[in-house]
């Protein structure tokens, strides 16, 4: 085993994604020295984000070129703990990415704040709804933080990302054109809305029928060029349909390879090494600190130790949960005595949706970007009484429009033939006719949804695999058919020659199909260190010189998609990690 000296005091990110960027962005602005290790390699000078190669939807979206590798490392999956978990062959329910940048390569650019009552949401439920009205198997908790402590970090990261949209509530006044639910914001987003598409239109006009009060989506996908604070740099979008699951070679949606990676590289107090692959974290149990982690060099087979005066668990939320598992660092959650912290709260996204048809709209759904949707948010979260619904959550209803690509972009209506001439005909009629109605909703904790190590199988290095214990339960489904038959009011209202009934979430929980690629939980965030894995400031209870960021620190997960307070937790982690480095302590 071969070990790299320490120059200075090093701060070592596991993972080069996301997160690991905003936070070493933070850092190198202050001289500390940073290693970020990230399994994969960098495809940005490379043909992969140029034009033909980008448009590959066979590559990049069926054969996944930007997610993690099922051959190396997979996960188990069983529905409660009576089963005995198998292993995911080829996962497809969510896709973590593999790569410098992360899943934020492939990522859609959906950008937003969580609700103002989310970070406190315990105690907002507690004096809606009082205490009894929490199941007791629902482990709901306050982050510690609130969404004002945060509101300058998500501006600030709007701002580098260049995001797009219409403030809805500016300094506590609601404004036209923006979500009138949203949290207070000091500033307007720095990018206007992306123009609407005709789908967004046609839902707009169903919702104000309704009355309901639609919104453009906040995007990260760049409506005309734009420099960031950094000086770094976006172009603008072109509506290709190639977001999700691509690079985008236009430069417009905003991603770490394009606005963080290329300016860390240039940084004397900055390291990326590419794939290297992180075995363990090293830990003196004794002492309460970890050492360094032990990696292999994935070209050259050779085993490494990186000693660390600080380690920073920065990657996917499944890996930042094992890590913690195999060191032994913290207690594995126990869902028998409700004990334990690390791998509690696993929760996903709850989705459903329609497709409405009408023959003399002209969708051309090609034309979109990743963000470029209409959506009302009267059902997401706290935005509405929950009084004698039998459930607790909601999410955001949208015209969901993203690409129209050959492939896996064929809608047809109900009970059209699999195959043949009559499948052939339905495509030529309604291909650019037809575009869905979709919900995004929360999913909170169960008592009996976890992760902890599998005791059978192990992968490609040796090492146990992740196992998922996780079913959609009561409360997710109870919610799902709220929200669908909200969905299927919107699509009658829009006139639609064709709009079959939504179809409310159950179980079984299907690996299979995908479902968004928020995973949330497993190392959770909070005030009480008997009920969570890392303080507000992400700093792990059990060793003072480890903090862990990711969706794996949120308790639950909203109805919104995760991003937007995952670039503020991060770039509030930089500066805390900064005040650690300068003094050493419990923050």
């Amino acid at each position: 085993m071969m070990a790299t000296r320490l120059k200075h005091r090093t701060v070592v990110f596991v993972g080069g994604g996301f997160t690991a960027a905003l936070a070493a962005r933070q850092l190198t602005a202050k001289g500390v020295d940073v290693v970020v290790l990230e399994r994969g390699i960098d495809r940005t000078p490379t043909a992969a984000t140029s034009l033909p190669s980008q448009r590959d939807e066979l590559r990049w979206d069926v054969h996944g070129d930007l997610f993690q590798d099922w051959s190396v490392q997979t996960y188990t999956l069983r529905h409660n703990s009576d089963e005995t978990a198998l292993p995911i062959r080829r996962l497809q329910a969510f896709k973590p990415g593999e790569g410098m940048g992360g899943a934020a390569n492939h990522w859609n650019g959906q950008t937003w704040r969580w609700g103002e009552h989310d970070p406190v949401l315990r105690t907002h439920l507690e004096s809606q709804y009082g205490k009894k009205a929490i199941p007791a198997d629902m482990a709901i908790q306050d982050w510690g933080v609130t969404y004002a402590q945060m509101e300058s970090y998500h501006d600030q990261f709007e701002k580098l990302f260049g995001i797009a949209g219409k403030a809805g509530n500016l300094r506590g006044k609601v404004q036209d054109g923006g979500n009138p639910f949203e949290a207070p914001r000091q500033n307007e987003f720095p990018q206007k809305p992306l123009p609407i598409t005709e789908a967004g239109v046609i839902f707009s006009e169903a919702a104000k029928k309704l009355g309901y009060k639609p919104f453009p989506m906040p995007a990260a996908n760049s409506p005309e060029a734009y420099t960031n604070p950094d000086g770094m740099q976006l172009g603008q979008c072109q509506f290709c349909g190639h977001c999700e699951r691509f690079i985008c070679e236009a430069n417009a949606k905003a991603s770490p390879e394009v606005l963080l990676y290329p300016m860390l590289r240039k940084r004397k107090d900055f390291e990326l090494r590419l794939q290297t692959h992180v075995l363990d974290v090293r830990y003196d149990r004794k002492a309460k600190r970890v050492t360094g982690v032990r990696y292999i060099d994935r070209v050259t087979g050779e085993e490494y130790e990186q000693p660390a005066d600080v380690v920073v668990l920065s990657s996917f939320t499944m890996s930042n949960t094992k890590f913690l598992l195999m060191a032994g660092i913290g207690t594995p959650y126990d869902p028998k005595t409700g004990h334990g912290v690390v791998g509690k709260n696993f929760c996903h996204q709850t989705m459903s949706g329609t497709r409405v048809f009408i023959k003399d709209r002209w969708i051309n759904p090609f034309l979109a970007s990743g963000a470029s949707q209409t959506v009302i948010d009267e059902f997401n979260g706290g935005n509405f009484d929950h009084s004698g619904l039998g459930f607790f959550g909601g999410g955001y209803i949208y015209a969901n429009v993203t690409n129209g690509r050959p492939i896996t972009s064929r809608a047809v209506p109900p009970r059209t033939p699999k195959w043949g001439s009559k499948w052939k005909q339905a495509n030529a009629d309604w291909y650019a006719h037809s575009f869905s109605i979709s919900a995004h909703g929360s999913w909170y904790p169960h008592r009996e949804n976890y992760l902890d190590l599998d005791p059978t199988y192990v992968d490609a290095y040796g090492q146990p695999l992740l196992r998922m214990t996780f079913d959609v339960r009561e409360n997710e489904r109870q919610m799902s058919v709220y929200l669908s038959k909200k969905i299927d009011e919107i699509a009658k209202a829009t006139g639609a020659d064709i709009a079959p009934p939504t179809a409310p979430r159950k179980g079984p929980y299907d690996s299979r199909v995908y479902q968004t690629t928020h995973v949330t939980g497993g190392t959770i965030m909070g005030s009480d260190p008997g009920t969570s894995v890392v303080s507000p400031h992400l700093q792990h209870w059990d060793a003072e010189n480890l903090f862990v960021v990711g969706a794996s620190v949120y308790p639950f997960n909203a109805g919104y998609n995760p991003t937007g307070p995952l670039g503020a937790l991060a770039l509030r982690l930089g500066d805390d990690l900064n005040d650690y480095v300068a003094r050493p302590r419990h923050l």
